[in-house]
């Protein structure tokens, strides 16, 4: 049963319905820029200059981030004591093991037969 109180716009839930894969279009975007179209540092670009300044600022962590991370894969202490603080046990820890590691495998590797130096 229908009712037929108010205004039939009501009763339709075509503002509800999921639009048919045909009707979506499958076409490329006209708005959308490709990944990397331009240079970050293109002076005839219309960012405004804090905007730039934000983004050279975001660039320069990134590379710091990235020296700290390959300064813990070299000795797990060494950021803490790069910054002053004491290392954590966890931090002592992995450095006993990484060093256990480096022992086995350099013992592994004089026992080896055939093996030249």
């Amino acid at each position: 049963m229908q009712s037929n109180v108010g205004n039939p716009q009501v009763y339709e839930a075509g503002d509800q319905r999921n639009p048919k894969a045909s009707e979506t279009g499958s076409g490329t975007r006209y708005h959308e820029g490709t990944a990397h179209a331009h240079l970050q540092n293109d002076p005839k670009d219309q960012r405004t200059l804090s905007n730039r300044a934000a983004a050279e600022m975001q660039s320069s962590e990134q590379e710091e981030e990235s020296r700290e991370t390959s300064l813990h894969k070299k000795d797990p202490t060494l950021p803490a004591k790069d910054h002053g603080n004491e290392p954590s046990k966890g931090a002592k820890i992995d450095a006993e093991l990484q060093a256990e590691d480096e022992a086995a495998l350099k013992k592994k590797g004089e026992n080896m037969p055939g093996k030249k130096m």
